[in-house]
């Protein structure tokens, strides 16, 4: 570990020396490569540095105990080898986190797809209830949400609700809710007042930019149609709704939320080149899988990942075992308590990934 450690901090004095050099200052291209990579190093080397600080101080502290005849010095300086130990041992930990490889997705903006799975009306009520509470995470986090296609039913829910959050690190924090929500509840239709099971999917992908995933004009078949709303009722009489389909992936997405044509077709491309770049990531995932099986979580959509308990007001999220009774809270939008459980969870299984290589 400390070998990599020092290696970093070579190449991270080495990439101040190059963005001082005026051959790089005046390259934009290298200028921004370089800029970001020290960026990316700073903590870890300042992490790193401050390390090697309280080593050399907790060496010199055991050197001078043992010169010491002092009994009430010796206390003192007991004292702080003990303060510098557990500096030390927090500093390694902190370390290990740093040296996971970081997911190079995870300061991308997401296109989030929820729909509503089995239990009928009910279910697409509690997609309406996980829209309303990724929105209010979304807007705790200083982010922005931005609907691109909705199909409400006639209760206020949805069958299925597709929208973008744009804010930094928004994969990061919103990448763990990929799967199938359940929720257990008296439906507000349930004259008998039994509890009844309904789920709903999520899919969280990242936003692929233009680089990332090549589409050929050619591969596209645009069709517009006229937007409608709840029902089928015509909310717009031109033709201002897009279908787009890629045909050689056989994905298709409609975008019917803009007035105008070329701002749907905008918002659709961006949602059929975040599922290609998805596609793509899942398949090479699955074959990285086959060849380790002890590959972290496949992020399948039929995973049942989270329980929604109304009669109990708790929440379970099965994959650690982690329960709360705030049920109102969490449905509010105050998912940090939960998320941040789960980037704990992944990094321990990422340490000792790299600790059994």
């Amino acid at each position: 570990m400390f070998e990599r450690l020092q290696a970093l901090e070579d190449r991270y004095e080495k990439l101040n020396q190059l963005l001082s050099d005026p051959e790089v200052i005046n390259n934009p291209n290298k200028l921004r490569e370089y800029s970001k990579e020290s960026a990316d190093l700073e903590e870890t080397v300042t992490t790193y540095r401050e390390y090697k600080s309280v080593v050399s101080a907790w060496r010199e502290a055991k050197s001078m105990l043992e010169e010491e005849k002092d009994p009430e010095m010796k206390e003192m300086i007991r004292a702080e080898i003990a303060d510098l130990e557990a500096r030390k041992a927090s500093l390694e930990e902190r370390l290990k986190i740093l040296l996971i490889p970081k997911d190079p997705n995870d300061e991308k903006n997401v296109v989030v797809e929820i729909r509503a799975a089995a239990g009928g009306d009910e279910a697409a009520l509690f997609a309406g209830d996980l829209y309303k509470m990724y929105t209010r995470y979304a807007e705790s986090q200083g982010w922005r949400v931005e609907v691109i296609e909705a199909s409400p039913n006639e209760i206020g829910g949805f069958k299925e609700i597709i929208f973008m959050i744009n804010g930094k690190g928004a994969y990061s924090k919103l990448k763990f809710e990929n799967g199938a929500h359940r929720v257990q509840r008296v439906p507000e239709t349930e004259s008998g007042g039994r509890i009844h099971t309904s789920t709903a999917t999520v899919a969280v992908l990242p936003e692929a930019e233009e680089i990332e995933v090549e589409i050929n004009e050619k591969d596209i078949r645009v069709d517009t149609f006229a937007s409608s709303g709840p029902g089928g009722q015509s909310v717009n009489t031109t033709m201002s709704a897009v279908r787009l389909t890629h045909i050689p992936t056989g994905i298709v997405v409609s975008c019917q939320d803009e007035k105008s044509q070329i701002k749907n077709k905008e918002k659709a491309m961006k949602v059929l080149r975040a599922r290609i770049y998805d596609k793509y990531r899942k398949e090479a995932k699955a074959e990285y899988a086959a060849t380790r099986k002890s590959a972290i979580g496949t992020g399948d959509r039929s995973e049942r990942i989270r329980t929604y308990n109304f009669p109990q007001s708790r929440v379970t999220d099965h994959r650690i075992g982690l329960t709360l009774q705030k049920l109102d809270q969490v449905l509010n939008g105050k998912l940090d308590e939960i998320i941040d459980a789960l980037i704990v969870n992944e990094q321990a299984k990422l340490i000792e990934q790299s600790e059994g290589r």
